[in-house]
């Protein structure tokens, strides 16, 4: 029996998400169909595109650009959220509570959120024989990308973090408010600053802005160095890792990080684990 399975987004006809989804699937040996799902730009047509789908028999869906916020509401709603997902306060993985929905709950009441996009990246990471454990790590950025990696790089077993964004008030309000929400994060371990402050020695900096896809540079200073420098974005060259490869960097984009993250995903909604290096290599060479 085919498994139905959407990604819903705004802009949606460059997602990737098909192509990595049926690869997973032929790897394991199961029959899906993976659709890309356009969507208004509104909560409401959000909602009655969740409730078409799922009536519809699907099994779980994906959410990205804009939609991840109205996901997490949707969820948050009736409780059903995994603690990445509460903590990222955004949704990119959905699915069904099965015993809700064979008790009649409406479907809008039993969808259960996750957000598998800082798992993925901390798997990447790892993958790419990198140090975590231990490591101290700078995040530029401190909007929705880097909210949704902080925990996953903690419960990784980094030693601190710095996080580095234009206004510094985001930044410390950022901090703040995520330990409050999960008692693996704690404000000592963590250091903010503006991006222009951001120097030293680090052993990973991460790149969690889009400012890279456009022709704009982040302003970084001459003294900030790390052994490792990873963009969360991917598909063109980027002025970020051209900078830290100069310096001597190992460098990485985030391709590897869309992958990692889609395979929780693929494991969430079947229990099908995934052999994302067979799936990477296999992606790469088409």
């Amino acid at each position: 029996m085919t498994q139905h399975f959407i990604v819903i987004g705004n802009p949606i006809a460059h997602s990737k998400s098909p192509e990595i989804h049926t690869l997973f699937a032929a790897q394991t040996g199961i029959e899906i169909s993976y659709q890309r799902q356009y969507c208004p730009d509104d909560a409401a047509s959000f909602t009655a595109v969740l409730e078409a789908f799922f009536q519809g028999g699907g099994v779980g869906a994906n959410v990205t650009v804009p939609f991840k916020q109205i996901a997490y509401d949707c969820c948050a709603a009736c409780g059903g959220l995994s603690e990445h997902a509460k903590v990222a306060g955004a949704v990119n993985t959905l699915l069904l509570n099965k015993a809700l929905v064979k008790s009649g709950v409406p479907i809008t009441e039993a969808l259960y959120g996750d957000n598998t996009d800082g798992q993925g990246l901390v798997n990447h990471i790892l993958s790419l024989g990198w140090p975590l454990n231990g490591a101290r790590v700078a995040l530029i950025g401190a909007g929705g990308a880097a909210r949704g990696v902080i925990l996953p790089l903690i419960e990784a077993g980094i030693a601190h973090l710095t996080i580095a964004n234009r206004t510094l008030s985001k930044a410390t309000a950022l901090v703040t408010e995520l330990s409050a929400a999960s008692t693996a994060i704690h404000e000592q371990q963590i250091e903010t600053c503006r991006t222009t402050e951001l120097n030293g020695q680090f052993d990973i900096i991460i790149n969690a802005t889009s400012i890279g896809l456009s022709a704009d540079t982040l302003p970084l200073s001459d003294t900030l160095n790390g052994d490792y420098a990873y963009d969360m974005m991917y598909g063109r060259p980027l002025p970020f890792l051209q900078h830290f490869s100069a310096r001597g960097a190992q460098i990485s984009d985030g391709y590897g990080m869309l992958i990692e993250q889609a395979a929780l995903s693929f494991e969430r909604w079947t229990g099908h684990t995934i052999d994302v290096v067979q799936a990477t290599e296999t992606l790469h060479s088409r």
